[in-house]
């Protein structure tokens, strides 16, 4: 079962008192991507995780974005890995582990990814500047925490250089989105098997 022709879809709702939000995605898709989340800068980085991952997004999110964007990014970073978890399922036949090494003009970006069932983040960026406009690059950060966490995913990101925050934040949103996709793969030669000695993941 290659990746394109099974149906691991899922939809994944949270609400909050700070934030209100739903996911769908579809892990085999073409990268049709839909994003609201009211911090434009954000939807732009969703919208090329989707593309560059070829999975189909649908990202709805209402936060308290006039007090701060934290809850907003961090809430979809969890909502996100959840709704990767639940549409993976089993994880059954899939690769768990991708990569990529991704460059954006001046910035290079690596991101590996483990979806074995064991949390962790090891985040690496130190950008001279912090600020997008008024988005700050540590919500990448607390992105990618969140993101891990709820997914069970070990998560590695570093930027091995790069200078122009807007590149570098590209770089390690595409990099994840190409990871990702390598990662929630099929393995023809063993669809049917756990990829893990322990018999689960």
């Amino acid at each position: 079962m290659a990746k394109g022709t099974s149906k691991r879809v899922a939809t994944v709702s949270r609400k909050t008192a700070e934030t209100d939000i739903s996911i769908t995605l579809g892990v085999d898709g073409t990268g049709v991507s839909k994003i609201s989340t009211g911090v434009a800068f954000f939807d732009h980085m969703l919208t090329l995780l989707a593309k560059h991952g070829l999975f189909d997004l649908t990202v709805k999110a209402k936060g308290d974005v006039e007090v701060d964007y934290h809850h907003t990014v961090e809430d979809v970073g969890l909502v996100l890995g959840q709704v990767f978890k639940k549409a993976l399922g089993e994880k059954v036949g899939i690769k768990r582990y991708g990569f990529f090494i991704l460059p954006m003009d001046e910035s290079l970006a690596r991101v590996v990814v483990d979806i074995g069932g064991r949390p962790h983040l090891e985040y690496r960026v130190d950008a001279k500047s912090a600020f997008v406009r008024d988005f700050n690059l540590v919500l990448v950060k607390e992105f990618c925490r969140a993101f891990s966490n709820a997914l069970g995913a070990n998560l590695h990101v570093e930027l091995i250089y790069g200078e122009e925050p807007h590149h570098i934040a590209e770089a390690v949103f595409k990099g994840l989105g190409r990871a990702l996709d390598a990662a929630t793969q099929i393995e023809p030669r063993a669809a049917h098997l756990l990829p893990s000695t322990k018999g689960s993941l």
